[in-house]
């Protein structure tokens, strides 16, 4: 990646951390009258198993039928090369870049950036910047432009069930000893009520509700449960009883279940009462939320929720991001939106996402801007899944738009139809 960045134009290094090292490089020479853009990225991937669900080795990329398939072209491969393309064919064309540009490309993002935000701290002084920029995120549908304007937030949770010392035999202490297995059924449970609710104590405190205005915006969305589900292949909808999927989706707090795991769970049969029981959580948080606060009300669910005969235990980890919220009047709201309409020819939707990007609470807090996100993978190339791809075309749109955007932001729009000519 610093070859890369390099060949492009941009003086790069390398950034260590505690974990992998991130890729930071600058160009500055657009002068003092400019903007200064902060792009971010990341360079890592979700792990590719299960392996034999691919078409292809999940790292040898493949082209068909216009599409890339390889485990994280679209999260986010393919989605920062392109932006490092359009940096170098501003400086091999022009000769120069329209805004001063500085980049960071983490190698963490997917295990929520467990050191990022001691090394922003760090390099803070170097870092600074009018606005971020991420190439991480993605668009709501490949056939509608849209911008992403908020993403909930996350914290999750790993615990275990221990009951007996080892794995004993289950006819000779079926009966007799509670089952770590069945005691974490119970746990995980009682996490909701039978309407979807989440059953934590205190978990939606402090949480607004939405205003009349916005929900019936999000109606006038182009968006079906009966396409949703064709797209998902699930039965029905399922969540918080009240909200409409988009609103559960965006706008509405959750807790999931990501695994459980436990006993004997190779070939065969094989007779065990076992030892311990272990499952993984994660919260989608909304504003109002604080993702440590949640955790700990979590944690005390838990704990309320054992029953007698087993031991819970919490393993020890912090991955955790607020919910976020671009500012209606941040200076490249407006510019994003207008480039996309130029790029696409359409008006360009303003959506939420279900998911989160840890980083964006640290470049608020460490640095002081928010950030947009510009990126153009779509949420249907299954990403964290086999056979992610990323459509061939994106890549052109996407040169294009980076182009025009950062173009917008350093030498401005043109004016809009009826504004004023100064």
């Amino acid at each position: 990646m610093v070859q890369r960045l390099e060949r492009a134009g941009l003086r790069s290094e390398i950034l260590p951390t505690a974990g992998h090292p991130a890729v930071y490089g600058e160009w500055l020479q657009a002068g003092a009258d400019r903007p200064t853009v902060l792009v971010y990225g990341h360079y890592d991937v979700q792990p590719p198993e299960p392996l034999e669900l691919w078409h292809n080795p999940p790292f040898e990329p493949a082209i068909q039928d216009g599409r890339i398939t390889a485990r994280g072209v679209s999260d986010d491969k393919a989605p920062l090369l392109l932006t490092v393309q359009v940096f170098g064919a501003y400086l091999q064309t022009l000769g120069r870049l329209p805004v001063n540009l500085k980049v960071l490309f983490e190698g963490e993002e997917e295990v929520g950036s467990a050191h990022l935000p001691a090394l922003v701290r760090e390099q803070a002084a170097r870092l600074q910047a009018d606005m971020a920029i991420s190439a991480d995120g993605g668009m709501w549908s490949a056939d509608f432009p849209s911008l992403t304007v908020s993403g909930r937030g996350l914290t999750a949770l790993e615990f275990s069930v221990h009951g007996p010392a080892s794995d004993l035999h289950s006819g000779r202490h079926g009966g007799a000893l509670h089952n770590p297995l069945h005691a974490l059924a119970a746990i995980i449970a009682s996490l909701h009520d039978a309407q979807g609710r989440v059953a934590v104590e205190g978990f939606y405190d402090g949480i607004a509700p939405l205003s009349e205005e916005y929900r019936a915006g999000l109606r006038t969305l182009p968006f079906s449960d009966e396409e949703y589900l064709k797209f998902t292949g699930a039965a029905a909808t399922y969540g918080e009883a009240g909200y409409s999927t988009l609103e559960r989706q965006w706008n509405r707090p959750t807790v999931e279940v990501n695994g459980m795991w436990g006993g004997y769970t190779g070939e065969g049969s094989k007779t065990v009462l076992p030892a311990q029981a272990h499952a993984k959580l994660t919260c989608r948080l909304v504003p109002g939320q604080e993702p440590r606060r949640i955790r700990r009300l979590l944690e005390d669910h838990l704990r309320r929720a054992t029953p007698p005969g087993v031991r819970l235990e919490f393993a020890p980890g912090e991955h955790a991001a607020r919910a976020y919220q671009l500012p209606e009047g941040h200076p490249a709201r407006r510019a994003t939106l207008q480039v996309l309409q130029d790029v696409y020819g359409q008006v360009p939707l303003e959506v939420g996402m279900g998911g989160s990007i840890p980083i964006l609470e640290t470049f608020q807090e460490v640095l002081g801007v928010d950030t947009v996100l510009f990126s153009f993978a779509v949420g249907d190339e299954n990403i964290h899944a086999p056979n992610e791809f990323f459509r061939v075309n994106r890549l052109y749109e996407g040169q294009h738009a980076w182009v025009r955007l950062l173009w917008a932001l350093g030498e401005g729009l043109p004016p809009q139809q009826g504004e004023a000519h100064g």
